[in-house]
């Protein structure tokens, strides 16, 4: 699988932090069409798959070997028993919370999740499936079942390729360890703020010949513009220190003439292990304008000048 080096995050297409219409969340995927993406990706936890079933209603208006889908497993979605009916969903998603999420990373609910996954899209295949935060489990071996069970669907066809989507580096690492994984979506851990993407775990890329997908390279928006304390920060507020070392990131930047976005977006692809970048919007401007982004001229003296701030050099000498 060729992956595009840059794909839409679809987490904003079920209401996070705000609540989108129909309307609204056409509008950015049809932007995103126009802009030439053809790589989206989307799980059952964005907005308990509001965002599924919006990219699956898209999507079924444009023919199917012309753009590649990755969605998640981990988190099936039940009736949830105690909704009362108005109680919307506590989990940064404006929807209500008429379901629930379950997690479960055995076999039987890999194999559920996925089929589940595929009646929201509307799909008879799923090109990227991966393991969805693991780590959240608790349970060891969670990752090794996981993959095992992936590796099973990807034989009957079911899925394409599979791996991990995650922000824990050591759920990761055991991803890569199975030797079943074809790619890892690294969220939040590969961005000018955060380099937790450990030697290790790029060593271990190296050995088993797994790529990289770098999701949420503003870090939830922080690195999205100029950077302010209204920002999210990996989902949260920005704490101080944080804010602190971005504001002294977009200052070198600026000295550059190359806009923080453009420096964020392009950063990961540095690393000769990473296929794509992929990043949410709320507009069809924001898609527009991350896909320019891609193309904006960055002088290599501005890596190197990050690179004295202690940003890590991703191991090659530019943008491929």
């Amino acid at each position: 699988m060729q992956l595009p080096r840059f794909g839409l995050g679809c987490a904003p297409l079920g209401n996070l932090f705000q609540q989108f219409t129909d309307a609204e969340a056409d509008a950015v995927l049809q932007a995103a069409w126009d802009a030439g993406v053809r790589y989206f990706d989307t799980a059952p936890h964005y907005g308990l798959g509001l965002s599924e079933l919006r990219l699956g209603r898209f999507l079924a208006t444009k023919p199917r070997d012309e753009y590649i889908v990755s969605t998640k497993v981990g988190r099936l979605l039940r009736e949830n028993p105690d909704w009362d009916g108005s109680a919307m969903d506590g989990t940064g998603f404006v929807v209500p919370a008429r379901l629930r999420r379950e997690l479960d990373y055995s076999a039987a609910g890999v194999r559920a999740s996925a089929e589940d996954s595929l009646d929201r899209l509307g799909l008879d295949r799923i090109d990227l499936l991966y393991v969805h935060d693991p780590e959240l489990s608790g349970i060891p071996g969670a990752v090794e079942t996981a993959m095992s069970a992936l590796a099973d669907l990807r034989a009957e066809g079911i899925a394409s390729a599979i791996g991990t989507g995650s922000l824990g580096v050591d759920a990761l690492l055991a991803t890569v360890r199975t030797g079943l994984a074809d790619v890892l979506m690294v969220a939040n851990r590969y961005t000018l703020l955060d380099q937790s993407v450990v030697p290790d775990l790029l060593d271990a890329c190296d050995v088993h010949g797994t790529r990289i997908v770098a999701a949420a390279v503003f870090n939830s928006g922080l690195l999205a513009g100029t950077p302010s304390r209204d920002a999210k920060y990996d989902y949260r507020d920005v704490p101080d220190e944080v804010l602190a070392r971005a504001l002294e990131i977009d200052k070198v930047c600026r000295e550059y003439d190359v806009e923080l976005p453009a420096a964020a977006v392009q950063y990961p692809l540095l690393d000769p292990r990473v296929s794509s970048v992929v990043a949410g919007a709320t507009t069809p401007d924001q898609v527009r304008q991350n896909v320019a982004r891609l193309e904006t001229p960055v002088p290599l003296a501005l890596w190197d000048a990050l690179a004295g701030l202690g940003v890590r050099n991703g191991g090659g000498s530019g943008c491929r």
